[in-house]
């Protein structure tokens, strides 16, 4: 596991990178700069059961979506891409947290997002 620093639209953060099957993942800490405010750009995971209990993932930064892999109803596998964010020209893989269903998708290709902007909801 290796830790480097950050820095996205002024706000550092201090972030850790584990290979995993051959590809790496970077996780945030929970750390960030002394005066910056921020929260967790992806929501945890957790059990629901109803459409309105669903799980928001959030856009992690500013971008364009190039490539939507889901559409409502369909059964995604932890690990598998919900979509795909171009920033700063380079592609990002927005991924299934866990197994779960999708409820909804809010974004169209060729769409712009901002930091925190809901990008798709699951259950």
């Amino acid at each position: 596991m290796k830790k480097y620093n950050i820095k996205v639209n002024g706000i550092s953060y201090e972030v850790e990178v584990e290979e995993v099957g051959g590809s790496t993942q970077a996780v945030q800490s929970a750390q960030a700069a002394p005066k910056a405010v921020t929260s967790a750009p992806v929501a945890a995971a957790k059990p629901v059961n109803s459409a309105a209990d669903a799980v928001s993932v959030t856009s992690p930064m500013p971008g364009t979506i190039v490539k939507i892999n889901v559409k409502p109803g369909d059964s995604v596998k932890k690990g598998d891409v919900f979509l795909v964010l171009e920033a700063m020209k380079m592609e990002n893989d927005i991924t299934a947290p866990a197994d779960c269903i999708v409820t909804s998708v809010n974004v169209n290709q060729g769409a712009s997002v901002a930091t925190g902007d809901v990008l798709l909801t699951y259950n």
